[in-house]
């Protein structure tokens, strides 16, 4: 009788690689690595290797960095998803796509199930299951750190060292980096460890080895760096007048913001499970490109749609950041937002100095901005009559006026 088949998401790192020689025992199963290349750079290196030696049958190592740009970041910076307030969800928005293409690979191997190292505590759970549970809900879900019998045998990182050294899995652990990293074509994230104290300053100078995507704002170059962006309905098509695909357009904005200091977030957030966590966060890339939409939008898209997208914002950020990516109430928001970007289209040209990016001018064919009628000189169109403000602000007085009467009272 054949063996279960289980994909597993692998990373390399210590965590993975005891999972993956652990559910090799616990199931008696074969174990199918799954790696996807996101912009993860050097951390790829000698992963199938490792994987095959720790105990996998197969390994797929899927360069995913083209979709990622074009079908998952660059409609979340249509939508301008934001949550709450400041992370642009470099980590939500990757989780959806992994997990798409783990049942992509479960469906070709016939395997009956998928798995992942994401702790209990955190959200990739919850990202990775929903989008199971969306495309294939036949699929069973393993989730080891959910798991007591799992638990009991790793209760720290000690116990998972030793089980690698016993095992001969080769695993990298140290205190020298006490926190975790991830990284992707978008952002990288930091958290744990020392960062677990809010008043921790991750700013200061001792800590600037820490980043990996940019300078400190204090080291950013002392001259500033103009750059033009041209959209085409939303979306940034070319950089300087350069024509580029979504994924050139982030690895471009990602080394000039990086060369400016630009991206850095230390934030403190609402995890979907219930507690508050600090993370720190660098998009250097992602920063440029929200800025540079807001700006194209500005003068491109209608007061009333602007307002009716905008306040679309928290709900859309809140459902990538809880893993809701291909939820109907979600796929319903992109069709207003792809609606809403038909002619945001020109050019932006912005200005980097060291940290900030700073709008230094905006043009589109299809402008709804028209200096005949905003100027404060003689408007030769006569398309607004001063006069007719004496009105419209008597209107809107009314019930104010009709309100203040009974104040006091």
């Amino acid at each position: 009788m054949a063996k279960e088949k289980i994909v597993l998401a692998y990373s390399g790192g210590l965590d993975t690689s005891v999972i993956l020689k652990w559910l090799k025992e616990t199931y008696d199963a074969e174990i199918i690595a799954f790696t996807a290349d996101i912009g993860q750079k050097e951390e790829l290196d000698g992963l199938e290797a490792k994987a095959l030696a720790t105990g996998a049958s197969k390994v797929y190592i899927d360069d995913l960095r083209d979709e990622f740009a074009k079908d998952f970041i660059f409609p979340m910076f249509q939508a301008g998803a934001l949550y709450e307030g400041q992370y642009l969800l470099g980590t939500s928005i990757a989780r959806p796509l992994i997990a798409k293409r783990m049942v992509d690979i479960a469906r070709a191997e016939g395997a009956t199930a998928i798995a992942h190292g994401a702790t209990g505590k955190g959200n990739d759970q919850i990202r990775f299951e929903l989008t199971a549970a969306a495309l294939a809900s036949d699929i069973k879900v393993i989730a080891p750190w959910r798991s007591e019998e799992f638990r009991n045998q790793f209760p720290g990182r000690a116990e998972m060292i030793a089980y690698a050294e016993k095992h001969g899995i080769p695993v990298q652990a140290s205190a020298a980096k006490p926190y975790s990293m991830d990284r992707n074509l978008l952002h990288i994230s930091f958290e744990s460890g020392m960062l677990e104290d809010p008043w921790f300053d991750a700013s200061s100078e001792e800590n600037k080895d820490m980043y990996v995507l940019s300078v400190s704002p204090e080291d950013a170059p002392d001259k500033p760096e103009y750059v033009e962006l041209t959209f085409e309905a939303g979306n940034c098509t070319a950089i300087n007048g350069e024509k580029l695909s979504p994924l050139a357009v982030m690895e471009k904005l990602n080394e000039l913001g990086g060369k400016h200091g630009i991206g850095r977030v230390d934030m403190v957030e609402n995890r979907f499970v219930g507690m508050k966590s600090r993370g720190v966060y660098e998009t250097p890339g992602g920063t440029i490109l929200f800025a540079a939409h807001r700006k194209m939008e500005s003068i491109t898209m209608d007061r009333e749609v602007m307002l009716l997208r905008d306040g679309l914002i928290p709900k859309y950020a809140q459902l990538v950041y809880n893993g809701f990516w291909f939820a109907p109430e979600r796929l319903a928001l992109q069709a207003l937002v792809t609606e809403s970007q038909k002619n945001v289209t020109g050019v932006v040209r912005l200005k980097l100095y060291k940290g900030n990016v700073i709008g230094a001018g905006v043009k589109s064919p299809v402008s709804l901005y028209n200096p005949n009628i905003a100027t404060m000189e003689a408007d030769p169109t006569q398309a607004y009559d001063q006069g007719d403000a004496t009105g419209f602000i008597r209107l809107n007085a009314l019930r104010l006026k009709v309100g203040s009467t009974f104040q006091g009272e």
